[in-house]
């Protein structure tokens, strides 16, 4: 027991400590992609749990259960414009598994709120309505994207109601390609049949073909919905494994539909809504599970070092301020290009979340702005803000550590005043030598 104790504490002090520590200098390529592979495992596992997915699960799902009607209504508004309205129907009733209370009752909600527009009550306030659910609904999958993303700034009400409304008009022509992929890969299933050596493998791709949609439906929904830029490859990572995960849920769903007869006796004519509240429950925590997914993969490299970063010394903090923006000065006096975060990480082997930290705290102070070097590439640079002939360390340490709210009046206290006289003189000593040692000389 002894000896599994030490095993056990020697593997969650690796998952959570040393292994953050390993650079790829370290070790082999190989292993290094290992080690990669188990970090973005045990994050998005971490980030699943402390970002509390569930209940932003639930949040989507009551958002979605007032919103569903009407984005239905739409599509099929959309579609009947185009004669396409039976088609969507049949993929609704196929989603779910045929024809069943939920089905039956979503089609009869989207018909009672389609004909309300034939008589005019639709008009005025419940069009407005109508418009408001779905953008506010789209408006909280972004939000909660974002969220996880760690992105602060949403889009703007007029990119919002452009991109939300775009994709809206996508849908349905997905849907109709779709359709017609199933109608094409169905003829293909029959002609091939007579091909006894290529019928399996023929028949393996077009059983696929329901993944490769919702793959890639997924890494859509992954690359568009966060304000920020996702590389495709870790969107796609993400949409092959959620997707997969989705379909499996999906065929078990389906699956269960021999249960729904139990429902009726217990609920009636109300069977359709736990029905529809968990599939919206699971389908939404396997959606964000898969945006936690994406993340880690994309920025696995700013948790390097991390549990020391949340520790690190005030000095070694300081050393990393005065390191910074002297390779920022230095590089401005040499009239080279600028540095931008992930340059300054690279090439000194700075871990690129302190780095990071390090860039938010130097424009806080105003010592350094953002600059745009190359107008093809959105990589953010760095300047100083003042003259370098006048950036020595003691205006640096000096604007870090007044930096913030002092407005306290403790050392207004006759009591106290020996204290802050004696942190004064101690700080204005320091700033005297170092105001003689410029930051481009280091």
């Amino acid at each position: 027991m002894n000896k599994l104790k030490k095993h056990i504490t020697f593997l969650w002090e690796f998952l959570t400590e040393d292994i953050w520590r390993v650079t790829k200098h370290d070790v082999t390529s190989k292993r290094f992609s290992l080690y990669n592979v188990i970090k973005v495992i045990y994050l998005t596992a971490n980030r699943f749990v402390n970002d509390k997915v569930s209940s932003k699960a639930s949040a989507l799902t009551y958002n979605t259960l007032l919103a569903i009607v009407p984005i239905l209504a739409i599509l099929f508004a959309i579609t009947r414009g185009f004669g396409f309205s039976n088609l969507v129907e049949s993929h609704l009733v196929s989603f779910f598994g045929g024809v069943n209370e939920t089905t039956e009752t979503l089609l009869s909600f989207v018909d009672s709120y389609l004909s309300q527009t034939k008589s005019g009550i639709f008009i005025g306030i419940g069009l407005a309505l109508l418009f408001w659910t779905v953008l506010n609904l789209i408006s909280n999958i972004e939000s909660t994207f974002n969220h996880i993303w760690n992105i602060k700034k949403e889009r703007s009400m007029h990119r919002k109601i452009t991109d939300y409304f775009s994709m809206l008009l996508f849908i349905p022509i997905l849907l109709v390609l779709s359709s017609g992929v199933s109608i094409i890969t169905g003829t293909i299933l029959k002609q091939v049949e007579e091909y006894v050596m290529l019928a399996p493998f023929i028949k393996f791709l077009v059983k696929s073909i329901p993944y490769v949609l919702v793959w890639f439906m997924f890494t859509a929904l992954y690359i568009f919905m966060p304000n920020t830029k996702v590389k495709f490859k870790h969107a796609f990572l993400a949409g092959v494994i959620a997707g997969t995960v989705f379909q499996i849920f999906q065929f078990l769903y389906i699956s269960g539909q021999i249960w729904v007869t139990r429902y009726n006796a217990i609920y009636g004519g109300f069977a359709a809504i736990p029905l529809l509240l968990l599939w919206l429950q699971m389908s939404w925590t396997i959606c964000l599970f898969g945006v936690e997914l994406a993340y880690a993969s994309q920025n696995i490299h700013s948790y390097s070092f991390d549990k020391d970063i949340r520790n690190i010394s005030r000095r070694y903090k300081d050393f990393i301020c005065i390191l910074i923006m002297s390779l920022i000065t230095k590089r401005f006096a040499a009239n080279k290009t600028p540095y931008s975060a992930n340059e300054l990480s690279e090439q000194h082997k700075i871990p690129i979340n302190l780095v990071q930290q390090t860039l938010f705290l130097l424009l806080e102070i105003n010592l350094i702005h953002e600059v745009m070097t190359d107008a093809k590439s959105d990589e953010i640079t760095y300047q100083p803000s003042m003259d370098t002939d006048k950036l020595d360390i003691a205006t640096l340490m000096n604007r870090i550590e007044s930096h913030g709210s002092e407005e306290f009046r403790i050392e207004y206290n006759p009591e106290f005043k020996g204290e802050w006289e004696a942190m004064l003189n101690l700080k204005e000593d320091y700033y005297r030598k170092a105001s003689n040692i410029l930051l481009k000389d280091l």
